[in-house]
C-alpha cells in the first residue's frame, strides 16, 4: 500500500473536518500518532481559571438548555448524527492515525457516535415518568424527570470519541450543558468531534452559546471539573486509581458520578463449547485494538477436557496474526498507544514467567525500521494457576490461560479479581449457561454467552461493578443518571387526608 506521510494526512484531515489551524498549532501541548511515533500537532491548553469560566458559561447554557422540550432537543442530537455521517470516514481515519487502530475499528467507533446519536432522537419523546398509586383519596401522585446541569465528560485515549457521545448525546435530550476533557493523548479527535457539532449547532439554529465546550489540558484540568460545584454530573473513564481520586472528590461534595474504570475481564470455556466460534470470539476480545479496550478479554479458563483442542489452536493464531500500520496495511493489530504501554507489557509477561507461566508472542515487532512506535505480537500466556500479574490488568495484548475442572470453583475464580466489567461463557449446555447469569453467577455488568467480551451495542446499558466503578452509559436506562428525579402528589380534594393514617387537626 502507500507509504502515508502521518503528519501531512493528520493536516488534511483536521482542515477537512472544520479544525482552526490555531487550535493546534503552536501551543503548550504535543499530540502524537502511535502509528509512527511522531508528534502531529501542538495544542493551547486551558488553565484551571479558565476552566471555571467554561463552567459558568456552561451552567448558563444550560439554564437556557432545560427550557427547550426534549424533542426539540433532540432535533439537535439528529443533526449531529447526520453531520457525524457525512465525517465519517474522516474522523474515523483521524481515530486511527491518533489512537492507533485498525480502518475498521476507527469506523466502528464513529458508527457508535452515530447509532447513540439515533438512540438519543428516540429517546428524547420517551423520558418517561410514574403515575403512582396514592392511598389518599381524591390524590393523584407521579414522578417528573427534570434536567440536572453541567455534565462533565472526562474521556480516555483508548476510544477517544465514541466515550464522547455516549454522554453527550444523552445528556443533551436530558437539558443539559456538557464540558469535555478528552486524554492528553488523543485531543486532535476531540477538536474534530467539537466541530462537528458545531456544524450541528449551525443548522439547528437557536441553542445557547456554550452548550458543549472542550478544554484541552492536563489533570489540573479534570480536578478543575470535579471540584465545581456547577458541575452536577462527572462522568469519567480511565483507570481505577483516577476513579479512586475521583470518586471521594465528587462524594465530598455530593456530586453525581459515573465512573467507568478497569476490567480484568474473563471468559470461561466449557466442554460442550463449539471451539471455532469460542476461537473467533477470544482472538478478536483479546486481541483487537492491541488489547487496550476495557473490555478486553484477559483470562480465560479452559476446560481441561478442551484445552488440548483449543490452545494449539489458538497460539497458533496468535503467531500468525498480522500487526502492522493501520495506515498502510490491512494488519488486525496496531500499535500500542505509547512506550509506557509497552513497558507495563514487558514487566507484566516478566512477571508471569516468575510464576510459572509459559509466553508465546509478546515481542516487539520494529515498524518499518522506526523505533519510535511500539508495534507488539499479541502474548498468550499458560499459567499453572491464577496468581501474580493475573490478578491486575494490564493495558495490553497479554491473554492469560489457565485450566479448570470443576463449574463451582471456575466461577470462584472468575469473580476473584477486583474488577467487574465484563464476562463470557462459550458453552451449549443450558444449566451452566443460566448459572453464569444469575445472582451467583458471573458478578460483571456484562456476561455474555457464545460471545465474547468485547463490541458491547449501545442499546444495552454499559458499566461495571466493583472497582469498575458501577455507573453506567449508552443505552437502556443510562438516560436517568442525566437528569433528576422528582416526586409529585396533587390533591384534588376538598379534604387534607394525611399518609399513613396520621391525625393532626388544629382548631
Amino acid at each position: 500500500m502507500t507509504k502515508v506521510d502521518v503528519k501531512t494526512e493528520t493536516a488534511a484531515l483536521l482542515d477537512k473536518l472544520g479544525v482552526a489551524r490555531a487550535a493546534w498549532q503552536g501551543g503548550d501541548m504535543a499530540s502524537f500518532s502511535p502509528v509512527s511515533g511522531e508528534e502531529i500537532g501542538k495544542l493551547k491548553t486551558v488553565s484551571a481559571a479558565e476552566t471555571n469560566k467554561a463552567i459558568d458559561a456552561a451552567h448558563e447554557a444550560f439554564k437556557a438548555w432545560r427550557l427547550v422540550p426534549a424533542p426539540k432537543r433532540g432535533e439537535l442530537v439528529r443533526l449531529l448524527g447526520e453531520e457525524l455521517r457525512a465525517s465519517k470516514a474522516d474522523l474515523g481515519r483521524l481515530v486511527s492515525i491518533e489512537a492507533g487502530k485498525i480502518t475498521s475499528e476507527g469506523l466502528g467507533e464513529v458508527q457508535e457516535m452515530i447509532d447513540i446519536c439515533d438512540f438519543a432522537v428516540g429517546l428524547s419523546r420517551q423520558l418517561y415518568g410514574l403515575t403512582i398509586a396514592t392511598e389518599r383519596p381524591g390524590h393523584r401522585m407521579m414522578e417528573t424527570w427534570h434536567p440536572l446541569g453541567v455534565v462533565g465528560i472526562i474521556s480516555a485515549f483508548n476510544f477517544p470519541v465514541a466515550v464522547w457521545s455516549w454522554n453527550a448525546a444523552l445528556a443533551l435530550v436530558a437539558g443539559n450543558s456538557i464540558v469535555w476533557k478528552p486524554s492528553e493523548k488523543t485531543p486532535l479527535t476531540a477538536l474534530a468531534s467539537q466541530a462537528i457539532f458545531e456544524r450541528a449547532l449551525a443548522r439547528f439554529g437557536d441553542a445557547p452559546a456554550n452548550l458543549s465546550q472542550v478544554l484541552i489540558g492536563d489533570r489540573a484540568i479534570g480536578e478543575a471539573l470535579v471540584d465545581n460545584h456547577k458541575v452536577a454530573l462527572v462522568s469519567a473513564t480511565g483507570s481505577t486509581r483516577m476513579g479512586k481520586e475521583v470518586g471521594p472528590r465528587l462524594a465530598k461534595r455530593f456530586a453525581r458520578s459515573i465512573l467507568e474504570l478497569g476490567g480484568n475481564n474473563a471468559g470461561i470455556v466449557c466442554p460442550s463449547a463449539d471451539l471455532d466460534m469460542a476461537l473467533r470470539a477470544i482472538a478478536f476480545g483479546a486481541m483487537g485494538t492491541a488489547g487496550q479496550r476495557c473490555t478486553t478479554l484477559r483470562r480465560l479458563f479452559v476446560h481441561d477436557s478442551v484445552y488440548d483442542q483449543l490452545v494449539p489452536r489458538l497460539k497458533k493464531a496468535y503467531t500468525s496474526v498480522s500487526v502492522g500500520n493501520p495506515l498502510e496495511t490491512s494488519a488486525l493489530v496496531g500499535p500500542l498507544v505509547d512506550k509506557q504501554a509497552f513497558d507495563g507489557m514487558q514487566k507484566a509477561i516478566a512477571a508471569a514467567k516468575a510464576e510459572g507461566g509459559s509466553v508465546t508472542g509478546g515481542e516487539r515487532v520494529t515498524e518499518a525500521g522506526k523505533d519510535t512506535a511500539y508495534y507488539v505480537k499479541p502474548a498468550i500466556v499458560e499459567m499453572p494457576k491464577q496468581a501474580g500479574p493475573v490478578l491486575e490488568e494490564t493495558f495490553a495484548p497479554i491473554l492469560y490461560v489457565m485450566k479448570y475442572s470443576d463449574f463451582e470453583a471456575v466461577l470462584e475464580d472468575h469473580n476473584a479479581v477486583s474488577a467487574g466489567l465484563s464476562s463470557s461463557i462459550f458453552t451449549l449446555n443450558v444449566q451452566e449457561a443460566e448459572r453464569f447469569l444469575s445472582a451467583d453467577g458471573s458478578d460483571c455488568g456484562i456476561a455474555n454467552v457464545n460471545i465474547g467480551t468485547s463490541g458491547a451495542e449501545i442499546g444495552g446499558a454499559f458499566g461495571g461493578e466493583k472497582e469498575t466503578g458501577g455507573g453506567r452509559e449508552s443505552g437502556s436506562d443510562a438516560w436517568k443518571a442525566y437528569m433528576r428525579r422528582a416526586t409529585n402528589t396533587v390533591n384534588y380534594s376538598k379534604a387534607l387526608p394525611l399518609a399513613q393514617g396520621v391525625s393532626f387537626d388544629i382548631e
